[in-house]
């Protein structure tokens, strides 16, 4: 097993949800976090009622976090940006155009890996870079060593064990129907001591 498994994983994905590219990370917020960098997005929008980590991320990345009540259905997007965050989506060829839309297959999700995620995109270029961001810098199957690392990377990048688990279990999930989620599965973080 190796990083070829991530990559038929990735076609797959890419191919069920009908965009031309998928990056593996090894969670939904991982990567929405390096589309935001990707961007260079001074500012997010979040909804009230979303996963704790999602307004974290502002914090982290030292850009303005602003709230929206918003009564989202399946995914939503971070304010004025591209960037969405569709971790409960699961649906054959919803993937938007133009956009970096971000999956989780964290235990609770429809594909349930226990961890992990993927990044949707469209252009190659989009492509490229967000897997050099995911894996380090670097390209993978080819050590490190080796190449003449010329970008900043992050450690997100999705190990081939979690992938091959996906390819085991993406025909079930592909043929089952999804649980629907709602804004009413998530409190309201505002209330919450952490963001007052």
């Amino acid at each position: 097993m190796n990083f070829e498994t991530v990559t038929a994983f990735e076609n797959k994905i890419a191919d069920f949800f009908g965009s031309a590219h998928a990056v593996a990370v090894d969670c939904c917020t991982h990567g929405i976090e390096l589309c935001l960098r990707y961007t260079e997005a001074e500012s997010i929008t979040v909804p009230t009622r979303t996963y704790i980590s999602i307004p974290f991320l502002a914090k982290k990345l030292g850009i303005k976090q602003n709230w929206k009540e918003e009564n989202w259905k399946d995914y939503y997007y971070l304010g004025d940006t591209n960037i969405i965050d569709a971790a409960v989506l699961w649906e054959k060829d919803s993937y938007i155009s133009g956009t970096h839309m971000c999956l989780s297959f964290q235990f609770q999700k429809h594909l349930s890996l226990g961890r992990g995620g993927m990044i949707l995109t469209d252009t190659k270029k989009t492509f490229d870079t967000l897997k050099k961001m995911s894996y380090d810098g670097r390209l993978p199957n080819t050590p490190w060593r080796e190449q003449n690392i010329n970008s900043v990377g992050y450690h997100y990048y999705m190990a081939p064990e979690t992938a091959m688990k996906g390819i085991e279990k993406l025909p079930k999930a592909m043929n089952t129907k999804p649980k629907r989620w709602s804004v009413s599965d998530y409190p309201d973080l505002r209330k919450m001591e952490v963001f007052k």
